[in-house]
């Protein structure tokens, strides 16, 4: 610590400049902005960008009605690209996919089926970013190359009928 100020690393520094942060720490000094903020002051384009893109929130969950545990699939939503584990549709998914779930920072505590590994989760819990997070290794690919990622796991529910969901539940995803 200098000056009363936590030191920035480099790697930081460069993910920080990289995702086109403006705020500045010290003079000239991107910001680590997910380190200085709290979720609900993060801008529009600061909070997409804790976004890791895994895909894991695109999965097809199955929620018990009685115990309303949350139970994921290997199934994901036909928007995703599965290679780039990115919506085709990103502006119109509330509207074409009535599922999809839009969440602000409000909300991240009482949604307990994200993925442990979510950077917003990790975020609201105080965990702040894993190292394969593209902000912290500066690398959009680092999510993928940590295994991270849906890309290679999942099918498209075009491809599943919706009663055979259960057929597809899977349980390498932690979300306790």
């Amino acid at each position: 610590m200098t000056g009363g100020q936590e030191e920035i690393s480099q790697e930081e520094k460069g993910a920080a400049k990289e995702m086109g942060s403006d705020q500045t720490i010290k003079s000239g000094e991107p910001s680590v902005f997910w380190k200085t903020k709290r979720l609900e002051e993060f801008t529009e384009a600061e909070w997409e960008s804790v976004c890791d893109g895994c895909a894991r929130c695109c999965l097809v969950k199955m929620q018990d009605e009685e115990t309303e545990e949350v139970r994921y699939t290997n199934v994901v939503c036909k928007l995703l690209d599965m290679d780039k584990c990115r919506c085709t549709r990103y502006s119109e998914r509330h509207q074409l996919v009535k599922e999809c779930i839009k969440f602000s920072a409000g909300d991240i505590k009482d949604m307990s089926w994200l993925p442990i590994s979510c950077g917003y989760r990790r975020l609201a819990e105080g965990r702040g970013l894993a190292q394969w997070h593209p902000l912290v290794s500066g690398n959009n690919e680092s999510v993928h190359e940590a295994e991270i990622s849906i890309r290679d796991r999942a099918i498209s529910e075009e491809h599943v009928h919706p009663d055979d969901l259960e057929n597809f539940e899977i349980t390498w995803l932690e979300i306790k």
